[in-house]
């Protein structure tokens, strides 16, 4: 195997297992369709083993770059990649009985959510717009698919249909503004790209010194401006199309991580997706898309920062907002995750405003937490899934500590991480922002980011009171299998651990940045 193809051997792998499970399914009776779900977990198995060898790699030569410069192996990529297979591997353990219930065991699934974490782990690894666009359209035609699965229903029918179409919009918007900064640049290569940036960015300040100080000096500026570029050199040309390249990108990019005002998918796609694809999507889709948001601001971006930083912050502002205010008045708890999730992004986001370096281990930090809290509050209402009770409305909780204790705790604290509440791993995402904001004098945003923690702290709240005071009426005992046990005994400890004792975790988002080893 080349030294190139060894820098992608992860991603090799789960596409590999992917395709035998699509082979093996053939030939697998109803009853033995579990092997399935092994033969993915064993596939991530594989894909981590050989992620840690990579690491071992970067850590011994830095930075490891394959494919003529397209991607490269370093933290930022073991990081995400670690925290993807995580995910898929937390979905899997969720599925089986789920699928069982609803009789949809087909072998697909589990290919499709392979395909999906390898095209999320190019995204991570790209720095290439190419291999970047690539990846993630691997893995939104993956999660199309997988959104309109239970091919039965007609809300996934339309959840589907919402998505394909509106993630195609986004995709093209997206497209146009990577096009726009090929053009630019005359490369694919994000510090190309970056280095091309900072030129445009300083002619752009020539030409206003030029407009705003006239005289003989800016005369002989001007005289050399266009003997380098000709007469046809448009000042409004110049300022423009920088701007246009990050507004286009942003809302492509905004779109994937359902930002507000770009967020009208979340909800109906949360409620109609299978439940394990919805904490997927949730967290996986959401971590590789804040990734490739990291890898174009961070780089690409990163010598126009002053003139980006208060459309971030205001989009971090309206996600707030909005996400926090819808949140509030939904009943189906799958709806309720899907708009606090665009909360959620509000923060993120001002640790891209931020954006030193307590701000960009935050959202790293921050995604971590989001991964496995996220994942365990999903899980919580999988296990509720039961024939003839879907298990997805707040009346479908009441009385759930009477019915099964362990269930109930567990949802307690996922509810206290999401709101933010010590000692769990959110807590320390939102300390993280909050200092950040202070660090980099935003009072302003960080009051906000701080009072939109009550009303958060009231509707997750709601949750927990239908769990633990309402009666429980004729509702069912939950029946929570191995593999489900074993995903929600691992969100929990993970969440818990990483908000007592929090130094290494926060040390693994430091080391993603080059920040620590």
């Amino acid at each position: 195997m080349g030294p190139d193809v060894q820098l992608i051997q992860p991603q090799i792998e789960l596409v590999l297992f992917g395709l035998g499970i699509l082979l093996i399914d053939f030939y697998l009776e109803k009853p033995a369709k579990y092997v399935n779900a092994g033969l993915a977990l064993v596939g991530t198995g594989f894909s981590g083993y050989t992620l840690w060898i990579l690491h071992g790699r970067a850590a011994a030569s830095m930075d490891v770059l394959g494919f003529k410069n397209s991607i490269i192996v370093d933290g930022f990529f073991v990081y995400f990649s670690a925290l993807l297979l995580a995910a898929t591997a937390l979905t899997v353990l969720l599925s089986v009985r789920y699928l069982e219930t609803e009789e949809e065991q087909h072998g697909e699934y589990y290919a499709l959510m392979l395909f999906a974490c390898a095209g999320m782990m190019f995204m991570a690894s790209g720095i290439d717009i190419v291999v970047l666009f690539l990846g993630l359209e691997t893995m939104a035609i993956s999660f199309y698919v997988l959104t309109g699965y239970l091919r039965r229903q007609k809300r996934s029918n339309e959840a589907a249909l919402k998505y394909v179409l509106l993630g195609a919009f986004s995709s093209g918007i997206l497209a146009y503004g990577l096009s726009l900064l090929y053009g630019l640049s005359g490369s694919t290569n994000l510090a190309s790209i970056s280095r091309a940036m900072s030129y445009w960015n300083g002619l752009k300040d020539q030409l206003v010194a030029i407009q705003h100080n006239p005289g003989p000096a800016a005369d002989q500026m001007r005289v050399a401006l266009e003997a380098q570029f000709g007469h046809g050199l448009d000042p409004f040309l110049v300022q423009i199309l920088p701007i246009a390249a990050f507004v286009t990108i942003s809302v492509g990019l905004f779109f994937k991580i359902a930002a507000a005002p770009f967020h009208q998918w979340s909800p109906d796609v949360y409620e109609g997706a299978p439940t394990p694809i919805t904490a997927y999507l949730s967290v996986a889709s959401k971590t590789a898309s804040f990734a490739l948001l990291l890898r174009i601001f961070l780089t690409a971006f990163r010598p126009t920062e002053e003139t980006w930083g208060v459309l971030v912050a205001a989009v971090a502002v309206v996600s707030l907002t909005w996400g926090t205010l819808a949140a509030i008045t939904q009943t189906n708890v799958k709806r309720l995750l899907a708009y606090s999730s665009i909360a959620h992004v509000g923060y993120m986001l001002l640790g891209v405003v931020a954006g030193n370096e307590t701000g960009i281990v935050g959202i790293a930090f921050y995604l971590f937490a989001y991964t496995f809290m996220t994942t365990g509050a999903f899980a919580v209402v999988i296990v509720l899934r039961r024939k003839g009770l879907i298990g997805e409305d707040l009346e479908d909780l009441n009385g759930l500590y009477q019915r099964s204790p362990a269930a109930a705790v567990s949802l307690l604290i996922f509810m206290l991480s999401l709101a933010g509440i010590p000692p769990t791993a959110g807590f320390l995402g939102k300390y993280f922002i909050f200092q950040s904001l202070i660090e980099t004098k935003h009072p302003v945003l960080a009051i906000f980011a701080a009072l939109y923690a009550v009303p958060a702290l009231y509707y997750y709240f709601r949750i927990v009171v239908h769990a633990w005071l309402k009666q429980p009426g004729e509702a069912p005992s939950p029946a929570i299998s191995v593999a489900q046990a074993v995903a929600l005994g691992a969100t929990l400890v993970v969440t818990l651990a990483a908000g007592v004792y929090p130094e290494p975790f926060a040390q693994l988002a430091r080391y993603a940045f080059g920040l620590g080893h």
